[in-house]
């Protein structure tokens, strides 16, 4: 992957206010992929005292994104359409991973598959998956350099 397009895929990431409100991390960047990971705190978990669903369904959406940004035109960018996830098993964790691949790049959607892994005491388990559709749109903010 070219420096310019990994950049492009950066600065959807770091624009994200939410994403980086909640303390997500980018770490990592490919050709149709990325992972972003998550030390979570008190503040993301649930009433039980486990990682709330929506902090697993932002990573997991969030992630897509990225992968998908990674496949489109330079002058296209992507937003999330529709997503499924399934919750497996319930998220106690030292640490979040999230990985998205995706599973086809087309010219007016992106198809994503988003795994979030709980790694505790130096254990990892798969706690959701999501399926995430993405339309091609003409971006707005093209990010060329001048």
């Amino acid at each position: 992957m070219d420096a310019f397009r990994e950049s492009r895929v950066r600065q959807i990431f770091d624009n994200a206010n939410f994403v980086r409100d909640l303390g997500m991390q980018l770490t990592l960047v490919e050709e149709g992929a990325c992972e972003i990971t998550l030390v979570p705190a008190a503040r993301h978990q649930q009433q039980h005292g486990l990682i709330h669903a929506g902090v697993l369904a932002t990573m997991a959406d969030h992630s897509a994104g990225c992968a998908a940004r990674s496949v489109v035109g330079l002058d296209e960018d992507v937003l999330t359409v529709e997503f499924k996830i399934n919750f497996l098993r319930p998220a106690l964790a030292e640490r979040l991973r999230c990985r998205a691949r995706v599973l086809r790049g087309g010219k007016t959607l992106v198809v994503v598959e988003s795994e979030v892994f709980a790694e505790k005491d130096s254990a990892e388990q798969l706690v959701c998956k999501a399926t995430v559709t993405l339309a091609v749109k003409e971006s707005q903010d093209m990010g060329r350099p001048s």
